[in-house]
């Protein structure tokens, strides 16, 4: 064992007499003090489908970690739904719970001196904010992801929590009753897991496995299948090899593992908020990423899987033809992946993914071969223009023609907004403004699904553009841009907006553009004022006065 652990302290002076004696109380005896202690990080609750079965992976966990060796110590970490909080106002608290968890992993880890920790998380949040920890701490690390939901089923097509949001908007537009409205609700969720596309939680698992951060196939395995059990174990046991090899997470957070990660959040069709968490993941690990490096991966990489929402099949469908390691062999096959990053095994990623055949499989369409792509090109899109001088992002899989011209109708909530879509208001050749719901300005920059799907649950998908300072739900797609920095509430240009003004999204040009002239705009800014706080305590309020752009990953503090 190497001699540097962070909590040998304990077994060496007199004064270090209590410490043993409190440990002996959780179950220590006199040969535990010379194993390395790792912190088992449990997001655990059943205020979410995607956190209650967390419990029984955290015992495997410990068990692995004990049979390898080591002292388990569990410490809760919290979690937010933000499905069941999507559309009100506490998904404003959604963004700030990333900060929350980070910041209790790094406290805990740090205040009892482990060796390593196995962080344990299911909803969009968990991973973002165990790997931002990771990155901070820098002792050995690996993540356990509670799996994903399995499809619920209704009149022969499978459903997911998205399914349930776009009914609310064809029930508004008379396109289906009550009774299917409610038979939707009944039937979209049906056990334990993360939702079922390729929303956050599956794009943002994806992309820790694909850093070496989890154990492969880990990232799209059903949460109640018994697989997922054993790899929860397996991830014990790897982490204290992983320990005594002193493989840490910035040996794995690096330039190009984080390449790597683009890339296959491209080729997957994955969530704009991967954008906003990788960037705050960099930061965290000290490596240089910004919003042009996904302009340039996205040039190159192509959509090779037909995944929800825009697409047809749930994570459950892609890991039965190879799940991500199978999506990783065809980039790197292809010259789109760094082959020498390191994982949490110790073996590089050509190591793991040797044996991985270069095709997808036969009979499927799940995965498409290389030369026959969804879409030639990534589906997220970096806008900049005189809308969004530091940047935007659009999600345009799905978008049968990703540049529209129209007027704008300005909103100054996400409520506001849904209401008048539901009441009607809202027409082909509108391009709909939310705005003050940045990080800053909301405060914690919400998502927008309950827009979003409402806008395409009214059959406007294709006709309709949407614009926000705020955030998008993985289960976003259509003509949408968020992310939209500086924002409202710092004096950008989307606090200029007026009704009616004439606004371009253009995803071919990589444009967001006010059709105003220049003598106009300056006008409109002198006359702006800031916006009074929402908040003025509270766990809103520090978040408001510490965060960052979204430009930069909306992270609190430098």
């Amino acid at each position: 064992m190497p001699e540097n652990y962070r909590s040998k302290a304990i077994t060496e002076g007199a004064q270090r007499t209590p410490n043993r004696a409190m440990l002996r109380a959780v179950g220590f005896e006199d040969s535990d003090f010379t194993k390395p202690i790792v912190g088992i990080a449990n997001g655990y609750s059943t205020i979410t489908p995607c956190n209650m079965g967390l419990n029984q992976l955290a015992e495997r966990s410990m068990a692995g970690v004990s049979e390898a060796g080591g002292m388990p110590q569990m410490f809760g970490t919290i979690t937010v739904s933000d499905g069941i909080s999507m559309g009100t106002e506490g998904m404003k608290y959604s963004l700030v719970s990333r900060e929350v968890i980070a910041d209790s992993i790094e406290t805990v880890c740090n205040a009892q001196s482990v060796d390593g920790v196995l962080a344990i998380g299911g909803c969009d949040k968990n991973m973002p904010g165990a790997a931002i920890a990771m990155a901070r701490m820098n002792i050995p690390a690996v993540f356990v992801y509670g799996g994903t939901i399995k499809p619920g089923h209704h009149d022969g097509k499978d459903l997911t929590i998205v399914s349930a949001f776009e009914a609310v908007g064809q029930y508004s537009s008379g396109q289906i009753d009550s009774s299917e409205l409610v038979a939707v609700e009944r039937n979209a969720c049906p056990g334990a897991g993360s939702c079922g596309g390729m929303f956050t939680a599956n794009t943002m698992s994806s992309a820790l496995e694909v850093m070496g951060l989890s154990l492969p196939y880990s990232s799209t395995m059903a949460a109640e299948d018994a697989e997922k059990a054993e790899s929860a174990e397996a991830s014990g046991k790897a982490l204290l090899e992983a320990i005594r090899k002193q493989i840490r997470p910035r040996d794995l957070i690096t330039r190009k593992s984080l390449e790597n990660a683009i890339s296959v959040v491209m080729a997957v069709g994955g969530s704009t908020n991967a954008v906003l968490h990788l960037l705050a993941l960099a930061q965290a690990a000290d490596v240089e990423l910004t919003l042009d490096d996904f302009i340039r991966i996205r040039d190159r990489v192509p959509v090779i899987c037909d995944l929800k929402p825009s697409g047809r099949y749930v994570i459950v469908d892609l890991h039965q033809v190879g799940g991500i390691p199978q999506v990783m062999k065809i980039l790197l096959a292809n010259g789109l992946l760094h082959s020498d990053t390191l994982t949490i095994t110790g073996q590089t990623l050509a190591e793991v993914l040797e044996g991985i055949p270069d095709t997808p499989p036969a009979d499927q369409d799940i995965i498409r071969p290389f030369d026959q792509p969804l879409y030639p090109k990534g589906h997220l899109v970096v806008l900049k223009g005189n809308l969004a001088e530091e940047g935007a992002v659009a999600k345009i899989s799905g978008v049968k023609n990703p540049a529209i011209t129209g007027t704008a109708r300005v909103f100054e909530s996400e409520e506001d907004c849904l209401q008048a879509i539901l009441n009607g208001e809202i027409k082909a050749g509108n391009i709909v403004v939310i705005r003050y719901e940045g990080p800053k300005g909301g405060p914690g920059m919400r998502e927008m699904l309950a827009p979003t799907s409402a806008i395409i649950g009214a059959g406007l998908g294709d006709s309709v553009g949407l614009i926000t300072d705020g955030r998008f739900s993985g289960g976003t797609y259509g003509m949408v841009v968020g992310h939209v920095a500086p924002e409202a509430a710092v004096g950008g240009t989307i606090a200029l907006v007026e009704e009616g003004d004439s606004i371009t999204i253009d995803a071919y040009q990589g444009l967001l553009q006010l059709n105003i002239s220049e003598p106009e705009l300056e006008k409109r800014r002198q006359n702006w004022n800031p916006p009074q706080l929402r908040y003025t305590k509270g766990v809103l309020a520090k978040y408001a006065k510490l965060v960052g752009s979204s430009s930069k990953g909306a992270v609190t503090g430098d």
